[in-house]
This record gives structure tokens, sequence and C-alpha cells, in this order.
């Protein structure tokens, strides 16, 4: 069972947004099995779901909240959190973790004062465990963002974390 982190960053969703959502969702709730294409499309708009918007989604297809949000925490490719402006993932994988992986995210979690799928209250930065990246020739490996690191070392977290405060 996964750990279910909920988030303190303000949900910032526009009018626009909503809009779009709720015109969508008419259309996908005229389909059978309608939930999954209607958080799919919620979560393309918003790019993450949290209480809000799987609230529009339990309206427009007339299901309960309850459903939606069991759905929504049970596929891996549903996210309640924001990203952060600097999303953290660590590598967990076998290669990685028996190269210190588990030490460097434990190192993360404390420079970053996060746990793993929250997200800092201001936005800026967010914390992930993965699973394989396919980069383990560089064991352990991190991301922020777009950008690899390997090799690294707990030593090396606060200088990395500084150049994106």
């Amino acid at each position: 069972m996964s750990k279910i982190n909920l988030t303190t960053v303000a949900f910032k969703g526009t009018a626009e947004q909503e809009a779009q959502l709720r015109a969508e969702l008419k259309e996908i709730a005229k389909l059978p099995g309608s939930l999954m294409p209607a958080l799919q499309t919620a979560q393309n708009i918003y790019g993450y779901l949290p209480i809000e918007v799987q609230t529009m989604v339990a309206e427009e297809l007339g299901v309960s909240l309850e459903e939606v949000f069991g759905v929504a925490t049970f596929y891996s490719q549903f996210v309640l959190n924001p990203k952060g402006e600097y999303p953290f993932a660590v590598c967990l994988g076998t290669a990685c973790y028996v190269k210190g992986s588990g030490d460097v995210f434990a190192k993360l979690e404390t420079v970053l004062g996060l746990k793993d799928g929250q997200t800092s209250p201001d936005g800026k930065f967010s914390l992930t465990a993965t699973r394989c990246i396919g980069c383990c020739g560089l064991a352990p490996v991190m991301t922020v963002g777009d950008e690899v690191y390997g090799k690294v070392t707990t030593d090396q977290i606060p200088g990395i974390v500084a150049k994106y405060r």
C-alpha cells in the first residue's frame, strides 16, 4: 500500500481550467468506464489531482468522491500533490540502493525538510523516491527535473540543493 501525503501547497486552479475540465467531462461521462479517462484528462489539465479537482470529477460523472479518491490513489499514474519547481527524485532501484541511494534520499529529506511525495509549501521543491531510471552504471542516481546526477554521495547533497535555492 502506498503512502498518501497531503500537500500544504494551496490549490491554484483557474476558471479557464475548470471550464475546460467540466466541458471535457460532460463528453467523457457518456462513455462506459469513464472514471479512468476522466482522471487522466483532469491530471493533464491541472498536472495533479487535488481534492478540488477530484470533487469536480465526482460531480460531473455522478459518482462519489470516495470512488474517485479510491481510483486516484490506487493507480500510480495519478498524483495528488503538485511537483515542485525543482522536483528532486532519487532512484531506489537495486543497483542504486546497494550503492547508497537510501542514504542519499535520507539526506535530501533532512536538507529539504520533505518526506517522499511531498512538496514544499512555497512550491519550490518536491521529493520523490523512484525505481530504476536506466542509469545503473552511474549509481546512485538522482534527478532534479531533467538534470541527472550520478555517483551521488550524501556529502554532495547540500551543494546540489543550494544550486536551486
